[in-house]
């Protein structure tokens, strides 16, 4: 056997036992057992609005599950298993991905329980829309993958070569084309929050941005590379009550670089909701400074 071969059997043979198939009234999907207590991780567009569904593992146990919490924004839902589980799988850091690196799918596409496929990291930072009622947000550092997903891989396992889960299979772009949620410090905070308050409360600027490199004279004042530019400003939204313009460069936040769009988004949560924010832009060659106050995002937000 060949070293790519062992590697690829070796996760599979690590993972397997602790994906599961997953189903509900409306569909099917995976999903990954990552606590020893019978909590497992995958897509909220798996469950959509179930309360309820069952789970069927690869050594041909299975039972009933309940819906811990679920967050359409990041397409993330927690679970829990009513029946005993396998171990957990060891959560890694997606952000120590780089293009190209072997990565192992592990799912049950087309109702085709316990699937491996195998391929490489396509592209990093990609963006994907998630939206809950009027609420639209994009999922950022977003993992592309050539490893085969089909229908069903959604909620399973995008994994490492040392069997570190690095991504949760949420989409098939086109032939060839897989995403996956990362599994990073962001998820982590959001995976925790499900269990323990069952829903992410977010918070709301209204602002609609774009990453944007910087000029070297702003570069060198600022040592930033990036900001973001704001493409728009939502009506009577706090942005808008802030002063902030369309054409600003968002520079920082809270005191923060802000440099992409997951580094102001990872200010948006519980506890931005009804505190001053500060906010420095540029604006017609003038660093300017505002204070907006974010409330409560809402699916009338």
């Amino acid at each position: 056997m060949d070293d790519y071969s062992r590697v690829v059997s070796s996760v599979a043979a690590e993972l397997l036992p602790k994906v599961a198939s997953v189903r509900v009234d409306r569909g099917s999907g995976s999903a990954v057992v990552f606590t020893a207590d019978g909590f497992l991780l995958t897509n909220a567009h798996v469950v959509g609005s179930s309360r309820a569904g069952t789970v069927a593992f690869a050594d041909g146990s299975s039972g009933e599950f309940l819906v811990v919490g679920r967050d359409p924004l990041s397409d993330l839902a927690v679970i829990r298993a009513q029946v005993p589980t396998p171990g957990p799988v060891v959560l890694g850091d997606s952000d120590e991905l780089v293009v190209g690196q072997l990565v192992v799918a592990v799912g049950s596409p087309l109702g085709l329980a316990g699937s491996v496929t195998a391929g490489v990291v396509s592209g990093l930072g990609r963006s994907l829309p998630a939206r809950s009622g009027q609420a639209v947000r994009l999922i950022e550092d977003v993992i592309q993958t050539d490893a085969a997903l089909n229908p069903g891989n959604s909620g399973g396992a995008l994994a490492d070569s040392r069997g570190q889960v690095v991504g949760v299979n949420t989409a098939v772009a086109g032939v060839g084309v897989g995403l996956a949620v990362p599994v990073n410090s962001t998820t982590r905070a959001i995976i925790a929050t499900l269990i323990k308050d069952g829903r992410v409360r977010r918070a709301y600027l209204g602002l609609v941005t774009s990453p944007a490199p910087l000029a070297e004279p702003l570069r060198r004042r600022t040592g930033q590379d990036t900001a973001l530019r704001v493409v728009e400003v939502m009506p009577g939204s706090p942005a808008d009550r802030a002063g902030l313009r369309t054409g600003d460069v968002v520079l920082s936040a809270d005191r923060h670089p802000v440099g992409d769009a997951q580094s102001l988004q990872r200010l948006m949560f519980a506890d931005a909701i009804g505190r001053p924010l500060p906010i420095t832009v540029h604006r017609n060659g003038a660093l300017v400074d505002v204070i907006a106050e974010p409330v409560e995002l809402t699916s009338r937000t």
